[in-house]
């Protein structure tokens, strides 16, 4: 492969499984991570000041941008995955809410498409399976018990792409759809529970594996009652979703679900509705009709918190700068996890040589987004940078005299002068 076929980051702050490395140096060729380190060359662009972190992993989303992945059309759900893209969302498992059954299904074949083409990773089903206590913005006429003989209606209906079930397991069939679900080899989801602290374990024995937004729509910890949260928290096998928006969850509460189960158990995730990325005003979210004000999402029908309008390129900031998380830990819990539990970490979720170009560039003093890499092409930011440019002949630098070699920068024999066009 030629240099023209590569893209070289260099003088940048990288985020890898061993660390942190500081004026760092990787190659991309083609959609792939190719190699890390290297001297600085012309055509490299100058990352100074920024840090490289692995594309963000979403389990957990229902839209964005004004579009909806509930809503079963396909130019909506692009919107939704184009919106989280741009604030660093490479890889989406996109989440629908509940409805008819038959409605679902074909909402489900529509995002299967969009697997298909490789926009999407999967399609996870919240709903209807849950528990009319602990419902949340899910309309109750329109839940359902967990028969597994619906709970496989709806999987079959990805078509192979079904990556997670929520499901209230106390609910008649949960346990048994658990364990079906666990066989097929779909994640099942601890949520939307009035679930008591043995049944949970029970779920937890039966192959359930993740929590859905932990500590939301779930009852809460009491001293003689720990319920499903200290189920969920204190078996190794569970990973726990969390909601890092300053809404669904205290600080102090998300502190103390890290202190517990550590970064390798937690998943970041959004659950944000179609108005994230957007302003204030009203949204549907599968059938009901949400308010957005403040960027609070509530149900305009009882106020209810009706997911979120959060990106994860702010959940990665919250979770540095207001919890205290290292950049290896939170990369874990927004990247690695993820990638993890979909199955992906071969491809995806850290920097390693030969995965997937996906890449989350960031200011490193604020955190701020600044561009995002997906499969080797730039989404967004591409100009922010510039071209490593070989310095002018200077004669005197040969000798080793004159002001030239007194003054040689830290970018040794290169300099970053020109302007990249997108």
């Amino acid at each position: 492969m030629t240099r023209s076929d590569q893209i070289v980051l260099a003088g940048a702050r990288l985020v890898l499984p061993g660390g942190v490395v500081e004026d760092g140096r990787l190659t991309v060729e083609g959609t792939t991570l190719s190699a890390f380190g290297g001297d600085r060359q012309p055509g490299d662009l100058d990352l100074t000041g920024h840090t490289v972190v692995p594309g963000f992993v979403d389990l957990h989303v229902h839209g964005g941008g004004g579009g909806s992945y509930a809503s079963g059309i396909a130019e909506e759900a692009l919107t939704a995955a184009r919106t989280h893209l741009t604030h660093g969302t490479t890889t989406t498992v996109a989440s629908t809410v509940t409805g008819e059954i038959d409605e679902v299904c074909r909402q489900a074949a529509v995002l299967s498409e969009l697997v298909e083409d490789g926009i999407l990773a999967g399609v996870h089903f919240e709903g209807p399976f849950i528990s009319h206590n602990r419902c949340g913005a899910h309309r109750p006429d329109l839940l359902r018990d967990p028969d597994p003989a619906l709970v496989r209606k709806l999987v079959d209906a990805a078509r192979g792409h079904a990556k997670m079930v929520t499901l209230a397991p106390e609910l008649p069939g949960g346990l048994e759809s658990v364990r079906m679900l666990a066989d097929l080899g779909v994640i099942a989801a601890v949520g939307h529970t009035d679930s008591d602290y043995a049944k949970t374990l029970e779920a937890i024995e039966a192959g359930a594996t993740v929590a859905t937004h932990l500590f939301n729509a779930m009852p809460g910890i009491q001293h003689r009652a720990p319920g499903p949260i200290v189920a969920l928290l204190e078996d190794e096998r569970v990973t726990v979703e969390l909601i890092n928006d300053g809404i669904h969850l205290h600080p102090s509460v998300l502190d103390l679900a890290y202190g517990t189960a550590g970064a390798s158990r937690v998943a970041l995730i959004t659950d944000a509705m179609g108005a994230a990325g957007m302003g204030d005003g009203l949204y549907p979210l599968g059938p009901l009709q949400v308010r957005v004000e403040d960027g609070v999402a509530r149900l305009v029908e009882g106020g209810s918190i009706a997911g979120s309008t959060l990106t994860l390129d702010v959940a990665f900031r919250r979770s540095v700068t207001l919890n205290g998380l290292s950049l290896n830990q939170a990369v874990e819990s927004l990247c690695t996890v993820p990638a993890r539990l979909l199955g992906l970490a071969d491809s995806i979720g850290s920097l390693e040589t030969g995965k997937s170009a996906d890449l989350v560039v960031l200011d490193s003093e604020s955190h701020q987004l600044v561009a995002v890499m997906r499969r080797g092409a730039w989404v967004t930011g591409a100009d922010r940078f510039s071209v490593v440019m070989a310095e002018p002949y200077d004669p005197d630098r040969r000798t080793g005299a004159g002001p030239a070699a007194a003054s040689s920068s830290a970018q040794g024999r290169y300099t970053a002068v020109e302007p990249l066009k997108a």
